[in-house]
């Protein structure tokens, strides 16, 4: 991946890991494309990689101690918290993970981190128990809620032996995560996208209505990722409690009625729909224009209607080369009713998450997701930000088309 990071400065933190060796690959791949590197290391690095070999390859003097005296004062961990345009820490382990959830500054790496106002990439390297471990787990969603990106970690084989998920990503990926960051992508350039998101109401009166917990966080997440590659972004917005993204265009609904005309109006004229919202599935028979009143213990029954399916109502209106992209909130049979969903409801693309699962539910910031698609089969997409995953399914719609 080529790119141009002149002018760019990139602190880079490594810990105690074995996959601290690779991380000197990072720094040379950094320089060849015009960055500025300065690294910081923890004392346990230094036993797995000497700091001169960092100092050679980045030709500026690491940094290990916080009360080492520099040549020119400065205060360091201010200094360098400052000069990065991206903070990085490659590898982190387990316990720098926690230190950060937790706001511990207790070396040099751990307070500088603390105090950088700039983007925040670590690429974890574990053992792949503690990388499973509630504890990390719980950390790394914590993380991901205050926005630091993640990339990786790899599955496969691992330095103790073990196999599975916790091998660090290679240096060539985590420079594109950086390049990513730095120079955002306009892959979308031209690109009409419509997206939905949030959930609708159906009102019994005037003050009650069948709903669910829906936030508009993945829809509006998929529509500032998309507004940030460059498409031109409609949303279509029924109750939300995330905020509204600027710079797209909202259009607001209440029931899956309003749901459903809106986007077989706006539709036709997309060339990507994503259909995020949790739309209701009934709604009541009969409605009251009034608020209903306590009948002194009589039974109050209610029927429900079935409302249309608006993603199957779309699909009917779709035209050649325009691609379609459906969620399946599940709380069972995930991918057998996701692959039901994206056959019926003639999908391009289906995203399919359990939402009983930590970190995957309704109103979070994270999420845990399969993508299913007819053409590219399956993708695993392990704990990560919403704005991460609406990366990955814009990045899998631009594969979609370039198959068209």
């Amino acid at each position: 991946m080529s790119a141009d990071l002149r002018g760019r400065t990139v602190v880079l933190g490594v810990t105690g890991g074995i996959a601290a060796y690779k991380s000197a690959e990072l720094v040379s791949r950094l320089r060849k494309a015009g960055a500025a590197v300065r690294v910081i290391m923890t004392e346990n690095a230094a036993r797995f990689v000497t700091p001169l070999t960092f100092e050679t390859m980045s030709n500026h003097p690491v940094v290990t101690d916080t009360f080492e005296r520099p040549e020119t004062w400065e205060v360091a961990h201010v200094a360098l918290a400052k000069a990065a345009d991206v903070f990085v820490i490659a590898p982190a382990t387990a316990n720098i993970l926690a230190k950060m959830a937790a706001g511990l500054a207790d070396d040099m790496l751990s307070t500088t981190v603390l105090a950088t106002k700039a983007p925040v990439l670590v690429a974890p390297a574990m053992n792949t128990a503690m990388w499973s471990a509630p504890v990390t787990q719980k950390n790394c969603a914590e993380l991901l809620s205050r926005g630091v990106r993640f990339v990786g970690p790899e599955g496969g084989f691992l330095a103790c032996g073990d196999t599975g998920a916790g091998r660090m990503s290679e240096p060539e990926q985590i420079f594109e995560a950086i390049v990513d960051i730095l120079q955002p992508r306009r892959d979308l350039a031209g690109v009409k996208l419509l997206v939905t998101a949030g959930a609708t109401r159906e009102y019994l009166d005037p003050v009650r209505y069948l709903s669910n917990e829906s936030s508009g966080k993945m829809g509006f997440a998929i529509a500032e990722a998309a507004r940030d590659r460059g498409a031109e972004v409609v949303a279509v917005a029924g109750a939300v409690t995330a905020p509204i993204p600027e710079g797209i265009r909202v259009e607001r609904v209440t029931t899956t009625l309003d749901l459903l005309d809106t986007m077989t109006r706006l539709a036709p004229e997309a060339d990507v729909v994503i259909q995020a919202a949790a739309p209701a599935d009934y709604r009541f028979a009969e409605q009251y224009s009034q608020k209903l009143k306590k009948a002194d213990g009589v039974p109050l029954t209610i029927a429900l209607t079935e409302n249309p399916d608006v993603a199957a109502a779309v699909a009917r209106l779709k035209r050649p080369g325009q691609i379609l992209v459906g969620f399946a909130a599940e709380t069972e049979c995930l991918l057998e009713n996701a692959e039901k969903k994206l056959a019926k409801k003639k999908l391009d693309l289906i995203v399919a998450n359990d939402v009983t699962a930590p970190g995957a539910g309704f109103n979070v910031d994270t999420n845990i997701a399969t993508l299913l698609s007819a053409r590219f089969g399956r993708q695993d997409c392990p704990l990560q930000s919403k704005r991460a995953l609406a990366e990955t399914i814009l990045d899998t719609v631009l594969r979609l088309r370039g198959a068209e």
